[in-house]
């Protein structure tokens, strides 16, 4: 991986956290793996860092680009917080456990729990798509309820993805990185510092003048199921307005799976936001009955 700017040097002190190694980073953020002083367990720790607005000065801290961000960090800053702490009251198993958040290094951490597991856009990308109908109810109805359960917080998750999903044994999903949720009432406009993501961010994302709700996330959660099938992100919505150039999944994929999923995932990716299923509710009555039972090795290996 190439070195992420302004990432905490390993072996930082944060809190009662020793930085590991740096996992990622996105439009405002970067995230660590450390290891708790208390008990030495391993976590995940996501630092409020937007790029373009902030940078890390020699003594680790970090600063505004210019006195004219200076505001828009500042207000960053105190929504990350508050949505943090709304965060750790989300319990479910197919949602990863945000544990704790504090101030340190003039920004602030999201502690959450470090899952052993293999990243599904790397498994779309090392299948070539192509991934069983069993393996999309497997992985997508949990996934979806998870996603309920965020929206009757008020929160958005915003960045649904291949690269936000870990899939652990039997192919139990875990649905990662929650740096771009917000509260709705916060998010019903469009705001600078959202998190784009070609292909899996509906129109509504990318209109100053665009509304979003629970369809936005059911855009990306569709998107990422069709990605499951053609093994690449599908169009970019804007392109999908000016011309539909993306055959709808029941023509294209009928073959193989059936028209019921095929259904739910065209409907879940209309390009109007008012033409999706509203809730996660809505999207579920149209999904296939779940399956019960997990992948086993042999299945998961060979999907």
């Amino acid at each position: 991986m190439s070195r992420i700017e302004n990432a905490l040097p390993e072996g930082s002190k944060i809190d009662n956290f020793i930085v590991e190694k740096t996992l990622g980073g996105g439009g405002f953020s970067i995230v660590y793996r450390a290891r708790s002083l208390a008990d030495d367990t391993q976590v995940v720790i996501k630092e409020y860092l937007p790029h373009g607005i902030a940078t890390r000065n020699s003594n680790l801290q970090v600063i505004p680009l210019s006195e004219d961000q200076a505001d828009r960090l500042s207000h960053g800053r105190r929504l990350f917080f508050q949505e943090a702490g709304t965060l750790t009251t989300l319990k479910h198993p197919n949602i990863v456990d945000v544990k704790n958040f504090f101030h340190a290094n003039g920004t602030v951490y999201m502690v959450m729990d470090y899952e052993q597991g293999v990243n599904l856009q790397s498994y779309i990308k090392k299948h070539k798509g192509n991934l069983s109908e069993r393996f999309l109810n497997i992985v997508f109805i949990p996934l979806l309820h998870g996603l309920g359960v965020i929206h009757s917080k008020g929160l958005l998750h915003l960045d649904i993805k291949p690269g936000n999903i870990y899939l652990r044994a039997g192919g139990n999903p875990l649905l990662l990185d929650f740096g771009a949720a917000h509260e709705m009432m916060h998010t019903r406009q469009f705001q600078s510092n959202q998190v784009v993501t070609p292909g899996f961010s509906p129109i509504e994302q990318l209109d100053p003048a665009g509304y979003v709700g629970p369809w936005t996330d059911i855009y990306a959660m569709g998107a990422t199921m069709r990605t499951c099938i053609e093994g690449s992100p599908p169009p970019a919505s804007p392109v999908r307005r000016e011309k539909e150039i993306m055959k709808p999944a029941a023509a294209a994929f009928k073959k193989r799976y059936s028209a019921q999923m095929l259904k739910a995932i065209d409907a879940a990716m209309e390009v109007d936001p008012m033409a999706r299923p509203q809730s996660v509710a809505e999207l579920l009555a149209l999904m296939p009955r779940p399956e019960t039972e997990p992948l086993s090795d042999a299945e998961f290996s060979r999907e």
